[in-house]
């Protein structure tokens, strides 16, 4: 029994990535078809709101105006992208535009947060 919970527990812990590739070993190795693999995911314990849960857990951070202070800002993206001056100019110059995307939930308010202390206008998607 207690295998068994562990188990429902790994399932509803996956990833987007990780339920699509293990939808792929289903319908390749075990001729499960996907939609009938996502069926089985749910079943386990994931469901819509562990699936949705888990597609917020890649963030982007959009600058949305780059406030009274653009240069603090331009240098600002700079060191959080590692891009050259003149990428982050235009990074800043055509917002709204990501700064970052796919990164973890506390990487992006961590981000967000130092931009908004910069004097930033920032939206995370």
């Amino acid at each position: 029994m207690a295998d068994l919970k562990d188990f429902a527990e790994q399932l509803v812990n996956l990833t987007v990535k990780e339920v699509n590739e293990l939808a792929d070993i289903l319908k390749d190795e075990y001729g499960i078809e996907p939609a009938a693999a996502a069926v089985a995911v749910a079943a386990g314990g994931g469901g819509e709101a562990g699936e949705a849960a888990e597609e917020k857990s890649e963030f982007d951070v959009i600058l949305k105006a780059a406030g009274g202070s653009k240069l603090a800002v331009v240098k600002l993206v700079k060191e959080l992208t590692g891009l050259g001056l003149k990428d982050a100019k235009d990074i800043v110059d055509s917002a709204p535009k990501a700064v970052k995307e796919g990164v973890s939930k506390d990487e992006a308010e961590g981000i967000k947060k130092s931009l908004e202390e910069a004097g930033a206008e920032v939206e995370l998607k």
